[in-house]
């Protein structure tokens, strides 16, 4: 079957998308115009998600353990003041409705972890010092192209959690209502099918995955 090219146009961001006629969402690319990096994106429900971790340099960021290899894997970890604002133009750190929106339309948050994982880059259940251990937890199927990836995290900078290929954290944009100090983020683990719901210091470093502007979550 012959591939379709699509046109979508979000906030004035003009997105080729390649529809593979395979039953796969529609994947195409992103550049950075800030520094020329170039993102796969991937169109999932009436969202448009980066299917990679944002690798975008400014202060309160860090590679896990300051290695440039695990930038280059995993993408940087951020501290949820600068994830608010690191994503490029014609995008932005989404709301914890946005995440909700995802994780319900991949099918519920108890199974959605399997189905968002890159099936390779996460250390695996059935596996505990090179000795299998029974039949554990399903590695990723990334069933809808958003490639999730375990990049760790880190505390105000300095403290690594030694969490790196066992579990992903990404900061939404939203605060707890109760306690400002707190913001709500989305946990994956390799020990779990599910995308957990969290909220946590804004000193911690995450990941971040920006998703096209729509012209409504962003007003919020």
């Amino acid at each position: 079957m012959r591939n379709l090219a699509l046109m979508w146009v979000l906030a004035g961001v003009a997105v080729a998308l390649l529809a593979a006629g395979d039953g796969k969402p529609p994947v195409s690319t992103f550049t950075d115009k800030r520094d020329g990096k170039v993102y796969k994106i991937v169109k999932i429900g009436r969202q448009v998600w980066f299917a990679e971790n944002l690798n975008y340099a400014v202060e309160e960021s860090r590679c896990y353990f300051a290695d440039a290899k695990n930038c280059a894997k995993y993408g940087r970890l951020y501290t949820w003041k600068a994830a608010l604002t690191v994503c490029p133009d014609g995008t932005h750190l989404p709301t914890d409705n946005e995440w909700t929106t995802l994780v319900d339309y991949v099918g519920g948050e108890e199974k959605a972890g399997t189905k968002l994982k890159s099936p390779t880059g996460w250390n695996s259940w059935n596996i505990y010092e090179g000795i299998p251990i029974g039949e554990g937890i399903p590695i990723g199927t990334d069933e809808y192209g958003f490639s999730a990836l375990p990049g760790g995290s880190a505390y105000w900078g300095y403290y690594f959690n030694d969490d790196i290929g066992d579990s992903g954290n990404w900061w939404s944009a939203t605060e707890a209502e109760e306690n400002t100090n707190y913001v709500f983020s989305s946990l994956m683990s390799y020990g779990n099918e599910d995308v957990n719901w969290d909220y946590n210091d804004k000193g911690f470093l995450f990941s971040v995955r920006c998703v096209v502007d729509n012209g409504k979550e962003r007003r919020k």
